[in-house]
């Protein structure tokens, strides 16, 4: 074939076409579905539209909506038509565009606009975004020089694409889509049509500093998603009803779980419920770590400035720290509790026989959040990090980590929680020579693949002293979170001149395995209020037994149960409340009471009581020692 090419495809097939074929066509030639259901292609890697054309040999693989490139091409071509949408209804003048990303299950755009957005208003822009869906507008790349680029947006009024434009590296090639009359700047690629998008909706607005700088201005935020189908999208709306009804600061209040308060901002106040929640939490964790032969340490809040410098943290950390002084010396709250543990173990000498030494902490911790990042239990300026350090030898390395995996396994598996792994490697603001980076990188790796772990890369992602295992878990509503965390450790030994005697009485350093299985204890406990919906179970509910006396009369046998199943180490309360008894049970319902004992002249007589379940209801008449027999074994189950 004269000017063919050779297109090698993602299923390994090689086809030859004529040179300048576009993507859309290599699409179409595979198979009719494939050339209507594709929305863009991978050539060589590099995402393109199917406009593209081909111009030597290459590999090509095409995108379809169901993909997550094809989905995150759906919503960035929504996010224009949104941004399209507006201009049309508020007018070029009135309105200045600043970006709008494609964000994990959606999308936003920063706009400047002097109208408060209403949710009315986003309805509007909705309809109009119908609008331009119906017309099946082309969306068409073209490539401009700078100067040009920049005077198409100065003449429309787009002074924040200005600023982009002359951001952007001089070698950067600009490209400019088109769909109607509207124009964006953007990478790209796009769906090769406006009618190709089918289901989307607004969300919110909400405010944002341009370029996240709170020395800019701040713009309004619309955020809004898109799905291939209308069933994907309806179940999607379903699900974010569905944790409103969770959300942890609506039921933290409600539940009598925890508070905030403005003088304070960022730092969670415990109530009493929400103490008791945290206590067996801890406590869980602190057993586990006792049968696993690590010892538990406490260090200061607060550390003199030298030595945060020393670990590192000051180079790395200190835009996040908090700082004061103390006669006239520096000293920072703490935002990690390894360089205070590095101090322990130099405290005394160490043989290699003693090693592995496992010293836990858990440790209040201080790192400065911007107040608009701040969200409940989730983001905070303080919080209790459930920290431990391994301090190892070379040949301990894949046996500690996998007894730590080990542990995580069995504290998540309490919880019901699957999770995934990544593995997060150097960053670029890492410290320490690139060969003790190859070879944790290495070690970690090793440990993953021996014992037949699936796992991700996660290029750059590590911490700044070393790379780590990150486990994401996946909740009720199968959101991801980020929790448990193992860091393998070169560096900080070197930083603290550790060492331990070895078998061959020279000094020799040892290896630091940084762990933590909740993360956040504080962030933890908003996932399970929102994972449990509030509905804890028995051996974490702040009030495990309800007690409902029907009348004044029972309230004397009322008291006496409490009494009883408090020294049987169940937390009761006792409604004494003059209501109706409907009233009460409802009420204790409300409060996601794993169980409910209502107590009448029956009752009374025969030293029982009837019982009621979370989610069982009645489940008849019981002897108290039996019902105290069933909610020990439930609680020591951890059910």
């Amino acid at each position: 074939m004269e000017n063919g090419i050779k297109v090698k495809l993602q299923d390994g097939g090689v086809r030859s076409f004529d040179a300048g074929v576009s993507v859309a066509d290599v699409a179409k030639a595979i198979s009719s579905a494939l050339g209507k259901n594709a929305v863009a292609g991978k050539v060589n890697g590099r995402e393109v539209d199917l406009s593209y054309r081909l111009e030597a040999n290459c590999e090509v693989e095409l995108i379809t909506p169901d993909s997550d490139a094809g989905a995150a091409i759906l919503r960035h071509s929504t996010a224009h038509l949104m941004a399209q949408a507006i201009k049309r209804i508020y007018g070029d003048e009135a309105v200045q565009l600043g970006v709008g990303p494609v964000i994990e299950d959606g999308f936003y755009y920063d706009v400047a606009i002097e109208r408060p957005l209403t949710p009315a208003d986003l309805l509007g822009i909705e309809k109009e975004m119908d609008r331009i869906v119906q017309q099946n507008l082309p969306i068409v790349r073209r490539v401009v020089e700078r100067e040009d680029a920049l005077a198409c947006f100065e003449a429309q009024g787009e002074f924040l694409k200005v600023e982009l434009i002359r951001d952007l590296p001089e070698s950067a090639a600009i490209s400019i889509y088109d769909q109607g009359e509207f124009a964006d700047l953007c990478r790209g690629p796009h769906l090769p049509s406006t009618g190709r998008i089918k289901s989307f909706k607004l969300l919110s607005v909400a405010g944002a500093y341009w370029r996240g700088d709170a020395e800019n201005t701040v713009l309004q935020r619309i955020y809004g998603t898109a799905f291939p189908k209308k069933a994907q999208l309806e179940e999607h709306l379903n699900r974010l009803e569905e944790a409103k009804k969770r959300d942890h600061r609506k039921l933290g209040k409600e539940l009598g779980l925890f508070m905030f308060s403005e003088e304070a901002p960022g730092m969670p106040f415990y109530l009493p419920k929400g103490m008791t929640l945290r206590n067996e939490l801890e406590q869980f964790s602190r057993e586990l770590q006792r049968e696993r032969d690590y010892d538990e340490v406490r260090t200061p809040l607060m550390l003199n400035q030298r030595l945060w410098e020393q670990s590192g943290h000051w180079d790395h950390y200190k835009d996040n720290m908090y700082f004061t002084k103390v006669d006239e010396t520096a000293f920072a709250l703490k935002p990690m509790n390894c360089p205070g543990h590095m101090l322990i173990y130099k405290n005394s000498l160490h043989s290699y026989r003693e090693l592995p030494i496992r010293i836990a902490e858990f440790g209040q911790v201080h790192r400065h959040e911007y107040s608009g990042a701040l969200n409940g239990m989730m983001r905070v300026r303080t919080f209790c990090q459930d920290d431990a350090h391994l301090f190892v030898r070379p040949d301990q390395i894949e046996a500690e980590i996998g007894r730590v995996i080990s542990l995580i396994d069995d504290i998540y598996a309490v919880f019901g929680f699957e999770y995934r792994i990544e593995l997060s490697t150097r960053p670029e603001d890492s410290m320490g020579e690139p060969e003790l980076w190859d070879q944790a990188e290495a070690a970690l790796a090793q440990v993953l693949n021996n014992r037949g772990i699936a796992y991700r890369v996660n290029e750059g992602d590590g911490a700044f002293y070393g790379p780590k295992i990150d486990f994401h878990i996946l909740d009720a509503l199968k959101r991801s979170w980020q929790c448990a965390t193992i860091q393998l450790d070169f560096q900080m030994p070197e930083k603290f001149d550790l060492s331990y005697i070895g078998e061959d009485g020279q000094k020799r350093r040892p290896i630091v395995i940084h762990r933590a299985v909740y993360g956040s204890i504080d962030r933890f406990i908003g996932i399970l209020t929102e994972h449990y919906a509030g509905a804890f179970p028995l051996w974490l509910a702040p009030v495990q037994v309800k007690i409902i006396p029907v009348s004044g009369i029972d309230q004397d046998y009322a008291y006496e149960l409490k009494q009883v199943l408090e020294q049987s180490g169940v937390r009761a309360e006792v409604d004494f409340r003059s209501e109706k008894l409907g009233y009460k049970i409802r009420e204790a319902q409300l409060e996601k009471v794993p169980y409910m004992l209502v107590l009448g002249e029956a009752e009374r007589h025969s030293n029982s009581v009837a019982v009621r379940q979370r989610g069982h209801g009645d489940i008849g008449s019981m002897r108290i020692e039996a019902l105290i027999e069933r909610l020990r074994e439930e609680i020591s189950l951890k059910k």
